[in-house]
């Protein structure tokens, strides 16, 4: 006897052919589980509530435009009251039922995007764990889906969730099958739980989603604003391109901008809708909000360039000190003696420190007792910093760096350095400056 549900009867289908391999039974199984709607929407049923694909928009910084969507689901009971996605998902009670959910949501969101007027942008579609777990396998209906729909794979982003895993071939296989279809990678949540850059480099994703907590902190610590500075920089030299998601406000949409990530998603931009047609033709005011970049970076000059102009006189009255033939521990003073200095040391041309490191008096009764073994520097071979190399390959031109973390004591500090000849060769004078 048949049931009369049509999600069990979807199961018994699925149950029955899970050990062969027909031509499309598992994309013909869901068919009657979607229905279209007068205003040409197409919704799904499943255990008594009606889903429906919402989009959120995701924009490219410097198009200035929507360059894809991501579709989400919305459930709603016989009321038309909206059910919570966690109590959506907690519906299932057993892998196929998770699996057949996660394949309706996603033909349910292919079905409703192609529909659509936009036939360029990408559609981000969300693949559940238990399907990127189970491998090929299970989502070669994805392949099936492309096909019967005809919907180009190139437009579709499959994002997979961060999350541990215990077979990482299986889930290089389960990538490597979406790469295969011609679709594009994202990496979701990447900087929480248990993502890792271990996995960007297995897995060689074209896209990387940065959880929304590390904007979060940024928003409010500025080193860990650094911290989401170097990150976007790391992916795009792992040759990923990046999207921030979670801006919720003006403030996040500067720090995203300033960040120097690709794409962006949120509430500030948009939030996501279930009226498809008006999410497509609405946009961001881009314009404004990289013009008030533009305004604030010229009136908050880059911190490193003030440093350079403030310790200038000094740092060169110190150089010249040193020409003339004068020890560092004197050629220095004037320059220690500022509140913000912490030391002074010499570099020969080679790399390799020339005598002690000059520590400012204000600092030597403060240095943290547990990195002691990282003060003294004599012979120390310094070749390898940036600030070197640079100040050789431009002698009297003055360097600063960005802030970065001195091995010297484990603090935050910009470096200034200039090369100078002295009796036929070159030395570097560096400069350390605190960081708050």
């Amino acid at each position: 006897m048949t049931s009369s549900d049509p999600v069990i009867s979807t199961l018994s289908i699925m149950r029955s052919n899970a050990f062969m391999t027909p031509v499309f039974p598992e994309f013909d199984a869901l068919k009657h589980l979607l229905k279209q709607q007068s205003d040409s929407v197409w919704t799904a049923s499943f255990q008594g509530l009606t889903l429906r694909t919402a989009l959120q928009p995701i924009f490219s910084i410097s198009h200035k435009r929507t360059v894809g969507y991501e579709a989400l689901i919305r459930a709603f009971d016989n009321d038309g009251s909206p059910v919570l996605p966690i109590h959506l998902f907690s519906l299932p009670s057993s892998e196929p039922e998770n699996v057949l959910l996660d394949r309706l949501c996603r033909y349910l969101h292919v079905r409703n995007f192609s529909t659509l007027s936009d036939d360029v942008n990408w559609l981000f579609l969300n693949v559940s764990p238990q399907a990127v777990a189970s491998g090929a396998r299970y989502d070669s209906f994805f392949g099936q889906l492309l096909t019967k729909t005809q919907f180009p794979s190139h437009r579709v982003v499959v994002e997979i969730v961060e999350q541990p895993t215990d077979d990482a071939a299986r889930l290089r296989e389960t990538v490597q099958y979406y790469h295969e279809l011609g679709c594009l990678i994202a990496i979701d949540d990447f900087g929480a739980g248990h993502s890792n850059f271990e996995r960007i480099w297995n897995l060689g994703p074209d896209i990387v989603k940065l959880d929304r907590q590390i904007l979060v902190r940024a928003t409010d610590d500025k080193r860990a604003r650094q911290i989401l500075n170097g990150i976007v920089s790391l992916l795009h030299q792992s040759g990923c391109l990046v999207l921030l998601e979670g801006v919720e406000t003006r403030d996040q949409a500067m720090i995203a901008v300033d960040a120097g990530v690709d794409f962006v998603q949120g509430f500030f931009f948009q939030v996501p809708s279930i009226a498809l047609d008006r999410v497509i033709t609405s946009g961001a005011d881009f314009d404004s909000l990289l013009q008030d970049y533009k305004s604030q970076s010229n009136e908050h000059a880059d911190p490193t360039e003030q440093l350079t102009g403030f310790f200038e006189a000094r740092f060169r009255g110190a150089m010249g000190a040193l020409k003339r033939g004068e020890a560092l521990s004197s050629a220095s003073q004037h320059l220690l003696s500022h509140h913000a200095v912490s030391r002074c040391y010499l570099i020969g041309s080679d790399g390799v420190q020339l005598g002690d490191t000059l520590l400012a008096s204000h600092l030597t009764n403060g240095l943290d007792p547990r990195f002691r073994p990282l003060e003294n520097t004599t012979s120390a071979d310094w070749y390898r910093q940036h600030y070197l190399r640079r100040a050789m390959q431009a002698p009297d031109v003055l360097q600063v760096t960005r802030p970065y973390l001195s091995v010297t004591g484990a603090h935050m500090c910009v470096t200034l350095s200039c090369a100078f000849e002295k009796d036929g060769e070159h030395q570097v004078l560096c400069c350390d400056i605190l960081s708050l």
